[in-house]
């Protein structure tokens, strides 16, 4: 028979060897994000860097985690004095804030989406589907013109509902694929599309050029992305509003202007060569963004598990002012995710 050694120890002796298990994996969550926070800074270097305000929910959810830490230690207070009521309800309050946390994390992925967000296989600058590029659009005679997300007519913007006039129109080419047959319904009244400075005829349902050519599979692909842009409100830029005031690009640390529909540094127009690589840039502070937030979202879950023990323990009657370690185990890292939180938040403030 297998002796249990562990019993042998004494109650101090056993608490201090548990809270180094705790601290030991402490320890090891810090060198992970230490090392993605790192990442991140480094990365910025001499690339096109992408940076905007964070999303209010992940404001909100910070709130929460504050609060929770605040109710854990009034639960294990509680635990302390025998208070057992108190003890229920401040354990719940903190379960339930740990669940407020994850599901505003979400919200703010959320939101970061309908911004034009997205956590890979996105870029800074349009490059797929540009508008003028190859294809412009007259609107009742007069041509679209775009700056930055702005899609203009006679030089002012469109209005909500000749946007959503736009968008329906182009609605019908989202559908294009290789070696599918497809039918315009809507072409020639309001809207008469320019591929490469000519304008296209209609017949039999086909888009053709003027010399009665139907367009290629490359030429409706290109089609179908720049009516993928128009669908999300993207001209310029793939994440949406206006560059300077809702989100800023910079290059080596340097804030970049926009003009003519073209980026410009320390005042001057960049490169032709700068031009395409900020055009073929992935957004890796985004990317950065998603990764970093949602590992600690991870331990956050990982951690709810065990929270969850706690609070059935809690309403089972096992803690109490002489049986409380698990509880206080559990604080320590809740704790800690908490002011891990506080990091990212000010790290992704002043660097994002």
């Amino acid at each position: 028979m297998k002796r249990d050694f562990s019993r042998e120890l004494s109650p101090e002796v056993r608490e201090r060897m548990k809270k180094n298990l705790v601290y030991v994996g402490i320890f090891s969550v810090i060198m992970l994000f230490a090392g993605f926070t790192s990442a991140y800074y480094v990365s910025m270097g001499d690339s096109f860097w992408l940076k905007y305000p964070l999303p209010s929910a992940f404001w909100v959810s910070t709130g929460v985690i504050v609060a929770s830490s605040i109710f854990l230690e009034l639960a294990i207070r509680a635990a302390k004095k025998d208070e057992l009521a108190k003890l229920k309800l401040f354990i719940a309050l903190t379960f339930l804030s740990g669940l407020a946390f994850i599901y505003f994390q979400f919200r703010g992925y959320g939101q970061l989406i309908d911004f034009g967000a997205y956590a890979a296989n996105n870029h800074i600058v349009v490059t797929d589907g540009k508008y003028g590029d190859y294809y412009e659009i007259k609107m009742n005679g007069k041509f679209i013109e775009v700056n930055g997300n702005d899609y203009l007519l006679e030089g002012k913007k469109l209005s909500d509902g000749q946007m959503k006039e736009l968008q329906n129109f182009t609605a019908q080419f989202l559908k294009l694929e290789r070696n599918k047959s497809y039918q315009v319904a809507t072409y020639g009244s309001k809207f008469i599309l320019y591929h490469e400075s000519q304008p296209l005829g209609l017949i039999n349902g086909k888009l053709t050029k003027p010399d009665g050519k139907e367009l290629q599979y490359v030429d409706l692909m290109r089609l179908r992305d720049l009516s993928v842009n128009i669908r999300d409100g993207r001209g310029d830029f793939f994440v949406k509003g206006e560059l300077g005031k809702d989100f800023n690009i910079y290059f080596k640390g340097k804030e970049l202007t926009y003009k003519n529909r073209e980026l410009h540094y320390n005042g001057q127009k960049l490169s032709r060569y700068l031009q395409i690589k900020a055009m073929e840039t992935a957004d890796t502070a985004t990317s950065y963004l998603y990764i970093i937030t949602f590992l600690h979202l991870l331990h956050i879950i990982v951690t709810m598990i065990y929270m969850s023990k706690m609070t059935i323990a809690s309403f089972s009657g096992r803690f109490n002012s002489s049986e409380n370690l698990s509880l206080r185990l559990g604080a320590i890292f809740w704790h800690f995710l908490g002011l891990l939180w506080l990091y990212l938040l000010l790290f992704l403030l002043f660097i994002h």
